[in-house]
Order: structure tokens, then sequence, then C-alpha cells
């Protein structure tokens, strides 16, 4: 067990250098006059012509998808980095319980960032509406910290915070159709190609996430191993993160 931690806290930090490198890259070549978009708000609004409340929109100000895409790769690289050096302790001995606690409230900010990223790219731009998709996304992922805090020690495992978390983690995926199914049906053209090559790819591996929570409870083969599923973990997050972030910087952030 000892020689597999110290293994897996190498393996933090290469890691947290992979994440913290790539969000360098990103900053330094990224063209900050592209990928720049608007956050709106959305409000009625009376018309003394017509007497009715009628629905208005505003610019709030304008977001660079750069920034974004900067932002959760250091929230990953800072998350590895902290576990691997002065939370090693208690990480290593919350992983001998079968939970990481750090894990959930990292992907909480980080995935939910990535969510907002691709709510942007599908022309989700209203401020209400982006509050709501961050939210919904950290609370399917703090959901997954609930699962591991519930099941700690049981034999028979209870599946009812798995089952409420992809039920919150899914509906900003449905908007996201709706999104689409607009943009074709009504406005004269279809999302870039590029952005459904992200639906399809991060809808995969965010799901792959639950794939592996699965795995782990259900002690599939080298998944009765907690230490593996917690290397799975953060494969998938640094993957999922690199696809969208190299998807993103090739459709709207290259020079």
């Amino acid at each position: 067990m000892e020689t597999k931690l110290k293994g897996l806290n190498n393996f933090n930090l290469f890691m947290g250098s992979l994440h913290f490198v790539q969000a360098l890259i990103v900053y330094l070549i990224s063209d900050p006059t592209r990928g720049v978009v608007p956050i709106t708000i959305n409000y009625l609004s009376f018309d003394v012509a017509t007497s009715k409340l009628l629905p208005a929109t505003q610019e709030l100000f304008t977001v660079n998808l750069a920034w974004l895409v900067v932002g959760f790769f250091l929230l990953s690289s800072f998350a590895h980095f902290f576990i691997a050096t002065v939370y090693r302790k208690s990480y290593e001995e919350n992983l001998k319980k079968g939970i990481n606690k750090v894990r959930w409230y990292e992907y909480s900010l980080s995935a939910s960032v990535m969510m907002v990223a691709i709510s942007l790219l599908s022309g989700i731009y209203d401020l209400s509406s982006l509050i709501m998709i961050f939210a919904l996304d950290a609370i399917m992922n703090l959901l997954g910290l609930a699962m591991e805090q519930e099941n700690q020690g049981k034999e028979k495992v209870n599946w009812l915070t798995f089952v409420l978390g992809s039920i919150a983690g899914i509906v900003p995926w449905i908007v996201y159709g709706i999104y689409v199914y607009g943009a074709s049906k009504y406005g004269g053209g279809n999302i870039p190609t590029f952005v459904y090559w992200i639906y399809g790819s991060i809808f995969i591996f965010f799901n792959s996430f639950a794939v592996n929570m699965v795995l782990q409870y259900k002690k599939i083969g080298k998944w009765s191993d907690y230490l593996y599923g917690e290397k799975a973990y953060i494969v998938l997050s640094l993957v999922a993160k690199s696809l969208l972030a190299w998807q993103v910087f090739g459709g709207t952030l290259r020079p």
C-alpha cells in the first residue's frame, strides 16, 4: 500500500505539471482578439406602443474563452499539487477509507467551468442560464462526494446519490440539445462543426467518470482496488480537459 501511495503521489505531481503547462501554453499562444463572447441579461421591458411587456436583452460584459480554458486547467493543477504536498497525509488516509474529498471539490469547480465554456460555444449567453448550468454541474459532482461519504465501509451500496447526481448532470446536455435544435430550426444555420465534436467527446468522457464510479463500487476487476479507480479519475480528468481545451483552441482561439 505504501509503495502504491508513493507512486500515486508522484503521479499527482506529474499530472499537476501537465495541467499547468497546458494552461500556460493556451494563455501564451491564444489570440486575445478571438474567442470573446458576450454575457447578457434577459428581462421584461414595457413597450409603450403596444402597452405590453416584451422580452429584451442587455449585454453586461464579455468573456474570453481562453480565460475559462486556463481557469479549469489551473484549478486541476492546484488540486494535484495540493494533495501531493500539504494535504498529502489526509489525502492518503482518506484514500484508505475509499474517499477523496478534494477530487469532488475540484470537479465541482473545474468541470462546471468546462460546462460554462461549452454553454458559451452553444450560444447560451444569458447570465442566469450560465449560473444554473454551473450550479447543476457542481451539484452533480458534490453528490459524488456524498456518494463516497454515504458508502464508506458498507457492504451494500446506496445508489440514491449516484442517481440524483446523474439526473442533475444530464440537464445541461438537454439544454444544449435545445439550443442546437433552435439554431438549426429557427436560426437559419447550425452551430459550428467543431462544437459537435466537443459535445460528443466531452459527453463520452463525462459519462466515463460515472462508469468508473460504478466499477469501483461493484469492485469489478482492477477496480476492486480503490487506488486503481483513483488513477482512472486522474487520467480521465486530464484527457477530458485536454480534449476540450484544444478543440476550443482549434475552433476559436488559434491565431
